[in-house]
């Protein structure tokens, strides 16, 4: 009952359990359960009475061989290194990637900002350092990794949703409703966005777009929106013609361009612009051929009056 109690049982004066020499027993205390084991086994090795298991040497000079190396790799900053190669080769190895949501971002790309490589493993890979990644991605709003044990990553992105190309100068830009700049312009099925030119026409383009989708047949025949000293747009038609709109009263005179070019096929004759930026008189500019014919038949008319005979009443 040594290990239950100490002092209980024992004669008066008689010696109790020592450790290394130094005395253990005090009267009515006792250990608690957990402590009551190695507290005999240390008293036993203090009185040269324990005998080592076998091999004991073998797996303690295993143990601080592995003790002093997994210390080391902390220190030299591997564990990372080491647990990677352990669990892929353990059946962890990434080897199934899914791509979810990606239209204009390159799938070579995500893959990329993944950073795997032929042994990178599941359980040490470090999915939101890749979401961070992915997040800097030109095109991309939100991205979320997620694995799929054992042995599968799963991508989703969500891309922001381009409204115009903008030109300014030599460059030419996607942009965001907000006027906020996505990437350059790689062509395909961005051609068929609108075309805003000049400085502040991003802020603007939203409401001025808006207003021009009311009148489809016009807005299918423009090919740009041009912001003119950031106070009011031209209009660049399809077949060259520029609208020149007033800065004020611009859906007066959007709906009073429609009317004429109903009512006298304005917009399909020979002209290079139709001018509107005076509230009372419109100005129409032909182009230099139908300039030239039209100054050609004023010269040719007084020819012909005076070629004309003369008459006796």
């Amino acid at each position: 009952m040594f290990a239950l109690r100490w002092g209980q049982g024992k004669e008066k004066g008689a010696a109790g359990p020592t450790l290394f020499g130094m005395p253990l027993s005090f009267d009515h205390f006792v250990l608690p359960r957990l402590l009551r084991r190695p507290v005999r086994v240390l008293a036993r090795l203090g009185e040269g009475d324990f005998e080592a298991p076998p091999f004991s040497a073998a797996i303690l000079s295993a143990v601080l061989l592995a003790s002093a190396g997994a210390y080391g790799a902390y220190l030299g900053g591997h564990v990372d290194s080491i647990v990677q190669g352990v669990t892929a080769r353990a059946g962890f190895a990434v080897d199934q990637i899914k791509v979810v949501g990606n239209r204009e971002t390159s799938e070579i790309d995500i893959l990329d900002r993944l950073e795997l490589d032929g042994w990178t493993s599941l359980i040490g890979f470090d999915a939101e350092a890749a979401r961070e990644r992915i997040a800097t991605l030109p095109w991309i709003e939100v991205a979320a990794v997620r694995k799929v044990y054992p042995h599968t990553l799963e991508v989703r992105v969500e891309e922001r949703v381009p409204f115009a190309l903008w030109q300014q100068g030599s460059e030419l830009s996607v942009i965001e409703k907000s006027g906020n700049v996505i990437a350059p312009f790689s062509g395909g099925k961005q051609a068929l966005l609108p075309l805003i030119i000049g400085a502040g026409a991003p802020a603007m383009a939203p409401d001025f777009l808006a207003r021009i989708k009311k009148y489809p047949e016009l807005a299918a025949r423009i090919k740009g929106y041009i912001r003119i000293g950031e106070r009011r747009w031209d209009l660049k038609l399809e077949n060259g013609i520029t609208v020149k709109l007033p800065e004020d009263g611009e859906d007066q005179a959007i709906a009073d361009l429609i009317r004429m070019d109903h009512e006298n096929g304005l917009l399909t004759r020979d002209i290079a612009a139709v001018d509107m930026r005076l509230s009372d008189r419109l100005v129409v500019q032909l182009t230099p051929e139908a300039a030239t014919q039209r100054e050609a038949a004023l010269n040719e008319k007084p020819k012909v009056l005076k070629r004309k005979p003369e008459t006796n009443i």
